[in-house]
C-alpha cells in the first residue's frame, strides 16, 4: 500500500510541537514519521520544524526551505483548530489532514455536536454550562462527564459521579469560564480511523483505569487493543457508517479518527459519537497505526497515504 500512484513527493517539512497540552504527543509523532520516511531511503530531504508562538519565524523557516508539502504533526489549540491551517493556506502549501473550517469545527465540541446531530448521528446529551454554576445546578443528573470545549487527548475530562468528585474536577480546572457537560455512558470505547472518506476499520479501547485518559493513551501497557472490536457484526457496520458520514458532515479531508461509546439503550447496542479527532497521533501507543495494520498497511503507507492525499489535493 505505499505510493502505488507514483505521486512525485520532493520536500517533506514535518511541523512539531506546537504550544498546547498536547505538545509532547506531537513531537512523539513528528519524530516517529520523521525516522520512519528517512529510513525508507525514498524521502531524504525530509526536515522537522519545532512550531513555538512566533508564527513569523515558521513562515520564514518554511519559505526558506520551500517544502512541497507539510506533514502536519501538530495537535491541540493552535495546531488542529485551523489556525496553522490558515497559515499554510496563505503560503500555498499542500498540508495534510483537514481544511480551515473541518479543522475548527471539529475541535471545538459545541460546534460539530450540532452538525453531528443534524446528520442523524447519535452523539450524548450534553450542554455547555458556566462553570460557576456547575457545582449548584448542573445541566445534567450524576454521574456525568465534565470536559473542555476545545482540548483533546481527554485534557481536562473528569467523571462525575458525586459531590466529591466535582469538588476536585472543579478545583482542578483551568479550561475557562464554560465546561461541555455530557451523560456518563458506561460500555464499550470504540474508535474508528477514516481516510479520504472510507472506514479503514474500528477498534475496541480498553483501558486498564475507569476511563481512556491521556496517561492510558500515550503509556505503553495502560491500555488493550482489540481489533477488529469484539461487537456483534450489525454493530461494527453501523459504527463505520456513521464515522463516513460525520466524516463528510464538516468536510473533512485526509486521515482522521472518531471516537464513540456504545451505549446499552433498551437492550440494544447503539453507538454515540463522542468527537472527531482530524490530526490523530502517530505514536508508539496510537490507533490509526493499529487499525491501518490490520488491513495491511505499514507504519510508512499511512505516512505516504496522507502525503499522496494532500499533494492531489
Amino acid at each position: 500500500m505505499a505510493n502505488d500512484k507514483n505521486v512525485k513527493i520532493g520536500r517533506i517539512a514535518i511541523l512539531s510541537g506546537g504550544t498546547s497540552g498536547e505538545r509532547e504527543v506531537s513531537i512523539s509523532s513528528a519524530r516517529g514519521m520523521h525516522e520512519a520516511l528517512v529510513a525508507s531511503s525514498k524521502y531524504q530531504d525530509v526536515a522537522v520544524f519545532d512550531v513555538g508562538d512566533n508564527v513569523l519565524t515558521l513562515i520564514q523557516d518554511l519559505v526558506n526551505f520551500e517544502p512541497d508539502v507539510i506533514l502536519n504533526a501538530l495537535h491541540g489549540v493552535g495546531g488542529e483548530d485551523g489556525v496553522i491551517q490558515g497559515v499554510l493556506e496563505m503560503l500555498r502549501i499542500p498540508y495534510t489532514h483537514s481544511g480551515v473550517t473541518a479543522s475548527a469545527i471539529a475541535m471545538d465540541k459545541v460546534s460539530s455536536r450540532v452538525i453531528f446531530a443534524q446528520a442523524g448521528i447519535p452523539v450524548p446529551k450534553w450542554a455547555l454550562c458556566p462553570v460557576e454554576q456547575l457545582s449548584q445546578n448542573p445541566p445534567i443528573q450524576m454521574p456525568f462527564v465534565i470536559k473542555p470545549r476545545s482540548e483533546g487527548s481527554s485534557l481536562g475530562v473528569s467523571i462525575v459521579k458525586s459531590d466529591e468528585d466535582l469538588i476536585r474536577a472543579l478545583s482542578a480546572w483551568n479550561y475557562g469560564k464554560f465546561a461541555l457537560v455530557e451523560e456518563y455512558i458506561c460500555g464499550k470505547e470504540l474508535q474508528t480511523a477514516v481516510f479520504d472518506g472510507v472506514a479503514l476499520g474500528t477498534i475496541e479501547i480498553r483501558p486498564h483505569r475507569e476511563f481512556f485518559d491521556y496517561s492510558a493513551k500515550y503509556t505503553v501497557g495502560e491500555a488493550d487493543h482489540i481489533m477488529p472490536a469484539a461487537v456483534p457484526d450489525d454493530v461494527y457496520a453501523r459504527v463505520q457508517e456513521l464515522a463516513e458520514r460525520a466524516y463528510h458532515s464538516i468536510g473533512c479531508k485526509g486521515m482522521t479518527r472518531l471516537d464513540f461509546m456504545l451505549k446499552d439503550f433498551k437492550g440494544a447496542l447503539s453507538p454515540c459519537l463522542l468527537e472527531l479527532n482530524t490530526q490523530p497521533g502517530m505514536t508508539p501507543c496510537s490507533i490509526v497505526p493499529d487499525i491501518a495494520r490490520h488491513i495491511g498497511w505499514s507504519y510508512l503507507d499511512v505516512i505516504e497515504c496522507m502525503l499522496v492525499s494532500a499533494v492531489e489535493r
